[in-house]
């Protein structure tokens, strides 16, 4: 069995973090559009993440979606009316230094932090009444905590969904330009995307821009052919790059989220 865990520490460089992160502080005093909530999630002593919650009814599916390095989960305002609209429960959740989280972010914390993450969701659903099916989603980097998730909460999750993710660290290293940092590092794990999702058997939908110019369509090709899902889905959009998918494919897009979400809904 793989050790995730092992050399996690490896990527937490300066020369790394420095070009995976770019987080944005936000304020949220007076920034709350109607029936959006605000949460904290302690993730570790004194270290608490912002996490937007966005719901449309409390027996909709409910999705925890991990978001790409350079947003907050303050963005989502403009997103949350296209999943309210087709009855989709929408939880954003920051990382460390995004947003109105604590701390700094580095790459072990995000891995570690999706954990207490996934669980404080599940709490607070409860807690609120919120009885629709689970998901988890992450999109860019967030496709390494979303895919922690699934690896380690299949049994509680109804299905993963993955946009413009990409599947091998090494790949990812390389266009970054920091490969030379591992070169004594035999069978690099990294985040370990390509390997966790081949034991990810919970129904999976993998969405990527034919054109992205960061991470590659490739990349979400080789994530759908590794996934352990008997059922899964994947979603390549003509014409669409790294950020503009919901521009050059908005009814694909949606659509294909609702019925990953709906289609086991009971």
């Amino acid at each position: 069995m793989i050790d995730f865990e092992n050399g996690l520490e490896l990527m937490d460089r300066p020369e790394i973090i420095s070009r995976l992160f770019f987080p944005r502080r936000e304020f949220i005093e007076g920034q709350n559009p109607p029936n959006v909530m605000n949460y904290f999630i302690k993730v570790a002593e004194d270290i608490s993440i912002g996490c937007r919650f966005y719901p449309a009814r409390n027996n909709a599916p409910n999705i925890l979606y991990f978001h790409g390095n350079g947003e907050t989960c303050l963005d989502y305002d403009y997103v949350d009316p296209l999943y309210r609209k087709r009855g989709l429960n929408l939880f954003v959740a920051d990382y460390r230094g995004y947003g109105f989280s604590d701390g700094n972010p580095s790459c072990s914390s995000m891995i570690r932090d999706a954990h207490p993450t996934f669980q404080g969701f599940v709490a607070i659903l409860h807690d609120l009444g919120y009885n629709g099916d689970l998901f988890v989603m992450g999109r860019s980097l967030g496709s390494a905590p979303a895919i922690e998730v699934a690896y380690h909460y299949q049994r509680q999750l109804k299905g993963l969904i993955v946009e413009s993710g990409f599947a091998s660290s090494r790949n990812q290293f390389a266009r970054l330009g920091v490969t030379h940092l591992f070169k004594d590092v035999e069978n690099l794990v990294g985040f370990g995307n390509d390997l966790k999702i081949r034991e990810v058997v919970i129904p999976t939908l993998i969405i990527h821009g034919e054109e992205d110019e960061i991470i590659p369509a490739g990349e979400g090709r080789a994530l759908y052919a590794l996934s352990g899902a008997a059922e899964k889905v994947s979603l390549f959009i003509p014409h669409a790059g790294h950020n503009d998918l919901m521009v050059e494919g908005l009814e694909a897009y949606m659509g294909a989220i609702e019925s990953h979400c709906k289609i086991f809904k009971t």
